[in-house]
């Protein structure tokens, strides 16, 4: 993840109608002065706050990665049952979509840019490495065999879950539902 950055108040406003701005409308369609004006700061005051555009698309998926990661490791570590624990990203995502409606930010992010070498393009890839590190954490932690593999399922579960969201189905209840299955099943579990 990247580092935590304290921004300053106009940073705040710049970093939330960034976010707001990026994740409805998209990263190539929003410039950086329609950012300043919904933020009530010039376009000086921006680049001097983030540098260029980038490097705030960069900060915008940082701290949301930030807050999503928190999200889940709070959800993780409620989980009294390790079988739960590895499926409560799910849990999380349950939450974190009643305000994300467009489904995943960082997937979006992706298909807006996909040169390796952007910043924000890293930032993006590595969200969903961690995610998958976590399952396999999970996994390992609750005693299920072939960790890797499950974690890989796992992965391809919730990012399916989340691709989905904006056809207003509601794929992540069924999707809950089978990864939990299937954890069970690589637990050894039946019924």
């Amino acid at each position: 993840m990247s580092e935590v950055r304290q921004f300053s108040a106009a940073g705040r406003r710049v970093l939330a109608a960034a976010e707001e701005l990026f994740y409805e409308r998209g990263i190539t369609a929003v410039g950086v002065d329609l950012v300043a004006e919904r933020s009530g700061v010039t376009k000086r005051t921006l680049y001097n706050q983030f540098g260029s555009k980038d490097q705030l698309v960069t900060a915008y998926l940082g701290e949301r990665d930030r807050r999503w990661r928190a999200l889940v490791r709070s959800t993780v570590d409620d989980c009294a049952d390790p079988l739960d624990a590895v499926t409560a990203p799910f849990e999380a995502l349950r939450e974190w979509s009643r305000t994300s409606t467009r489904g995943c930010a960082f997937v979006n992010a992706l298909a807006e840019l996909p040169d390796p070498d952007h910043p924000a393009h890293r930032v993006a890839t590595e969200q969903k490495r961690w995610l998958r590190d976590l399952f396999v954490e999970c996994a390992t932690a609750a005693g299920c065999p072939d960790p890797a593999i499950l974690a890989t399922q796992l992965l391809v579960l919730h990012e399916g879950a989340l691709a989905t969201q904006p056809l207003a189905l509601d794929t992540l209840s069924a999707t809950t539902d089978l990864a939990r299955a299937l954890v069970r099943a690589a637990a050894g579990e039946t019924g």
